[in-house]
This record gives C-alpha cells, structure tokens and sequence, in this order.
C-alpha cells in the first residue's frame, strides 16, 4: 500500500470529532523506515490531496472527520505546548467575560510556562503565548477548565492582572464589568 493511502486509512481509523489534529512526529511511529525530509514530503502530498490541513507548522488537522469548528486555535495551543502549564488569560479571557467590548478576531492569547512566542497559524488565526512564573498551586481556585477549548481560563480579575503584569493596554477594560462580582 503507498504511504499516501496508508496514511489515510489511519487517520479515518483513528480520528474522531475529539481527536481530528495531530503532529508531524505523531506520524513517525507510522512510518519508522521514512526520514524526516521524506515524511515532511508524504505530509505535503497527504495536504495536496486535501485530506489534511495544515494548522501550523507542525500541526495538522485531518479533514475528514466531523468536529466543533472555532476551537481549532485552543486545541492547537494544547498540543503545541503541552509539556507546560498554560491558561487562556488576557484580552481573550476579559473579551469573553465581557470586560473587553472588543473580540479579538482570529487570535488568542494564551499564559505559558513555556517560553514566549506566536505562532501563526494561517487560515486560522495566530496563537500568542506569553511566558509566566505562576504555577497552578498558587492560582488553582482562579482558574476552571474549559471543556470545549480544553484548557484551563483565567477569571476576570487574574486575566486583568496578567494584563497589567505584561504591560498590555488597558484603556478598554468595562471596570464596571470587571468589578462586577457576579
């Protein structure tokens, strides 16, 4: 069977609306005999073909599975930095709760232990992380998991200090709103 179609069995085998993105070193386990460049080209095609996208650079999500669309930027953000504590936090965490009258459009804004950095992910936005020192233990009761975006959130009042703790502009924040206690 060509790697090409091999490839794609798979992800019908294994995808589903949970699980519809993986990495390109996922892949390496499928393919032992292929080196790095070769797999890279076999993605490429596999993306020619139309059966994956790409997300970001080493992100891709398999196309034919039915799955939640809008979350696509959180779940990348998972996968790319999973070996670190991160929260949605800043002007995405405040423009959900209302703080923030303006949505960002097409990027989120993420707190890692990882280091800083945004990653572009073409058609669906950009993902920035920025680096913080906090750990879960000292801001556990301030966060609550997010089902559907699979990670953890910030409240308003820890988004707002990340806010202020990196320096972002504040000039748009509801204080009526923030200060709101429900």
């Amino acid at each position: 069977m060509q790697n090409i179609r091999f490839l794609q069995k798979t992800l019908v085998n294994l995808c589903d609306a949970e699980h519809y993105l993986f990495s390109s070193s996922d892949m390496v386990p499928l393919f032992p005999k292929l080196n790095k460049n070769s797999l890279k080209a076999l993605l490429s095609r596999a993306e020619t073909a139309g059966f994956i996208k790409r997300v970001c650079r080493g992100i891709y999500l398999f196309m034919q599975v039915e799955y939640t669309k809008g979350f696509e930027l959180f779940h990348a953000a998972s996968r790319l930095r999973a070996g670190h504590f991160n929260y949605i936090s800043l002007e995405t965490a405040l423009s959900d709760e209302g703080v923030i009258s303006q949505m960002p459009i097409n990027r989120i804004t993420i707190m890692s232990t990882g280091r800083k950095s945004e990653i572009d992910c073409f058609d669906f936005g950009k993902i920035e992380f920025i680096h913080t020192k906090k750990r879960l233990v000292n801001i556990e009761s301030r966060l609550k998991y997010d089902t559907r975006c699979r990670m953890w959130r910030a409240d308003k009042t820890l988004a707002f200090e990340d806010l202020k703790a990196v320096g972002r502009n504040i000039d748009l924040i509801d204080y009526g709103v923030l200060n709101d206690p429900v």
